[in-house]
């Protein structure tokens, strides 16, 4: 399985990143974490993209928040799959991140996940990784199945204590 990049623009983006490194790890998926300012450290962030495809990498996830331009800085610089995961600040509650990441020109694509979700790029890195690998497929429909069991576990008891 190719590696799922994790960048993000500031560490106090840390705590969405670790949502994706969860779901990452439970899946036994390769990955790496780095810290890459598309305004403070720009000329870091482009080469990273640019040899992103030769370093073994499948997929890149950009967290950021505020201006948010990291994801569509390093997918100026690959045409591997970027995924934006807009974070959220101080000022806008992460809508300026998200209107960041989302608002990309054509040519320059970049999916965007909600603000904080850093769990759901990670399952969609897998999911686009899942294309050519069979067993990954299965995995993520396991995930899929145990998600739906427990809420339907939750309606059970849900139903025990007030349906009469």
């Amino acid at each position: 399985m190719k590696k799922i990049a994790l960048i993000m623009g500031s560490d106090s983006d840390l705590p969405v990143v670790k949502k994706a490194v969860a779901v990452l790890q439970e899946f036994g998926a390769p990955f790496e974490v780095h810290v890459y300012s598309a305004h403070r450290t720009p000329g870091e962030a482009a080469r990273f993209a640019a040899g992103a495809r030769e370093n073994g990498f499948g997929v890149l996830i950009a967290f950021a928040g505020m201006a948010a331009h990291l994801a569509g800085a390093m997918a100026a610089q690959t045409t591997l799959p970027v995924i934006g995961v807009p974070c959220a600040g101080n000022a806008f509650g992460g809508l300026d991140a998200l209107l960041s990441t989302v608002q990309m020109p054509s040519g320059i694509p970049v999916a965007t996940v909600a603000v904080g979700g850093g769990a759901n790029a990670a399952l969609l890195a897998l999911q686009m990784l899942a294309l050519g690998d069979e067993a990954l497929t299965e995995k993520l429909n396991g995930r899929r199945a145990g998600d739906a069991a427990k809420v339907l576990e939750k309606d059970a008891a849900l139903a025990a204590d007030f349906d009469r």
